[in-house]
């Protein structure tokens, strides 16, 4: 492709290198607003510049590749409500025989879920859980950390949904679902089983058997005297439950003396005994000859009174007893439907989740087979997320705020700022002087080649580089024949995925890897830029390696 006119290859220059610093260092200090403004800076840049006519940049903007993310997204919102990534952190934790086997199953679930559900969301959902479990069994969080976000950027590699870029790559390929699992899947398998052996070599002495055993050692200790608390404080308990329940009889009988309708019976017989009493000696002084027969009739008078009182006190006992008795009975009665109520609406809760978490895993398996079939991949994953969403029955709101609208955003200003940049004609010329030695038909063109896509990828994004260099690199191949061009895009896809892992700041996974860490409350990591790059140099190249030795005999 010719250069174009010198004012637009500057201007179309600068255009792209804004959006190249904010994209790579989004929190610069001289221009702080991230990487979404800043590929919209770009693309706004570009059709001012005039590098870019505004019906060309519309048409720049690839839709099905904004379809098929969005509708990925969405899905992925609704696994995370239906406790997919829940169950994966479950899985991680369960029978775990220390440090190494930790760090093993960290590779393989990462792996595969980020095949599945896109290596981002992966991060974002299993950072915490991980640092947490790391921090609570006493081991270094920095070789689970690099676990999770190594394997996840190569097992994304496996499909077209397991990156952004691999969501260009078959859209513009036009590779189906199934061919590009079968030409990629070797070399993930691989290349993850290498990046786990790596891992483990490298923090061998933080993992070692001896630590193992401490680690279970302590947390045997702490289970143990978590049980002999619990036993050194039962009797504790039922002691002060009897208290209780001697107070609470001692506060009955005060409650059952100070009740009004008892308190008037007592104070009536009172003043009975004191109104004969008095009678008595007023008949003594005014008479000691009647006095026998006085004494007699009132004494016969008081048993009376005192029999009437009795049998008043014995049925008012008797009603306060039995109204108390039916009271109790209606309070037991009602406390029984409420407890049969309240677990007859707990079981159908629990049974409509569950159908519910079985539709919504149903939904995505049959997406997964319908990509497997060779459908429309963009429409296949709206379809999918519009089932769940009507799945859902509620209002759709609360779901799809969360999902990442500022990346598709930045997907529409970069598709405008690299269609810019390569009609200034720098691509087209930088691509003519590499590809007489970049071939894809010997061993030494594709080495090269893998590691100009390497080096971009890492300067540029990789999501850039497979814009920039895709269609150039799959035209290149097709004059050799068709296998060719569909191996150059797998390549492609293999090589600037592995990339991520070379650096910090190769990947976006890395990134929210490190910022997830780093703001973990109270098991807060920080993931160290040469701390990454010790691992991730030979981690990458070996990888890469292996990879393309498979892919290329694919």
């Amino acid at each position: 492709m010719a250069m174009a006119a010198p004012v637009k290859v500057v201007l179309g220059s600068i255009a792209f290198g804004i959006f190249w610093v904010l994209a790579v260092f989004p929190a610069v200090p001289f221009l702080p607003i991230g990487r979404t403004a800043g590929s919209l800076l770009g693309a706004m840049l570009m059709v001012i510049f005039r590098v870019i006519p505004p019906e060309e940049a519309y048409d720049a903007i690839d839709l099905p590749i904004l379809g098929l993310l969005f509708g990925t997204m969405v899905v992925s919102v609704f696994l995370e409500k239906a406790d997919m990534f829940k169950y994966l952190g479950k899985l991680l934790s369960w029978k775990s025989r220390g440090g190494k086997d930790l760090l093993v199953r960290i590779c393989l679930v990462s792996a595969v879920s980020s095949a599945l559900f896109t290596n981002d969301t992966c991060c974002v959902v299993l950072t915490e859980f991980i640092l947490k479990l790391a921090r609570q069994n006493n081991l270094p969080p920095q070789p689970f950390l690099l676990a999770l976000a190594s394997s996840s950027n190569i097992g994304s590699a496996a499909t077209p949904i397991g990156n952004p870029q691999n969501l260009v790559i078959a859209v513009q390929s036009g590779i189906s679902f199934e061919k590009f699992l079968a030409g990629l899947f070797p070399a993930v398998l691989l290349g993850g089983l290498l990046n786990a052996a790596i891992l483990l070599c490298y923090f061998w002495k933080l993992l070692s058997v001896e630590k193992d055993e401490e680690v279970a050692s302590a947390v045997g200790e702490v289970v143990a005297e978590d049980d002999m608390t619990l036993h050194r404080f039962s009797p504790a308990t039922m002691s002060h439950v009897a208290s209780l329940n001697s107070q609470e009889f001692g506060s009955s009988l005060d409650a059952f003396a100070r009740s009004p309708s008892l308190f008037g019976e007592f104070a009536h017989i009172s003043s009975v005994r004191s109104r004969t009493n008095s009678i008595d000696i007023d008949v003594q002084n005014a008479s000691n000859v009647g006095i026998e027969s006085i004494r007699a009739s009132n004494a016969s008078r008081d048993v009376a009174e005192g029999a009437g009182i009795a049998q008043r006190e014995e049925g008012v006992s008797s009603r306060r007893v039995s109204r108390t008795y039916s009271s109790q009975r209606c309070v037991s009665r009602a406390e029984a439907s409420v407890q049969a109520l309240d677990s007859k609406e707990s079981s159908m809760e629990m049974w409509k989740s569950s159908v519910w978490k079985a539709c919504v895993y149903l939904v995505t398996i049959g997406m997964l087979v319908s990509l497997l079939m060779g459908l429309n991949m963009s429409w296949t994953a709206i379809t999918a997320a519009l089932a769940l969403v009507v799945l859902d029955f509620k209002d759709a709101c609360p779901c799809l705020e969360k999902v990442s609208y500022s990346l598709l955003i930045f997907f529409c200003g970069m598709f405008i700022t690299v269609d810019g940049f390569n009609k200034t004609g720098i691509p087209g010329a930088l691509w003519e002087f590499v590809e007489p030695y970049a071939r894809i038909d010997s061993a030494s063109g594709i080495t090269l080649l893998s590691l100009v896509i390497l080096v971009l990828s890492n300067v540029a994004s990789n999501v850039p580089t497979v814009l920039l260099l895709g269609g150039r690199i799959a035209a290149s191949a097709a004059l050799v024949s068709p296998a060719e061009e569909m191996r150059a895009w797998l390549i492609l896809a293999w090589v600037s995925t592995v990339a991520g892992n070379l650096s910090l700041l190769g990947s976006a996974a890395n990134l929210i890897v490190c910022e997830q860490a780093r703001r973990v409350q109270y098991f807060a990591y920080n993931l160290s830029f040469l701390g990454h790059l010790r691992f991730g140099v030979p981690s990458t190249l070996l990888v890469t390696g292996i990879g393309l030795f498979l892919v290329r005999s694919y």
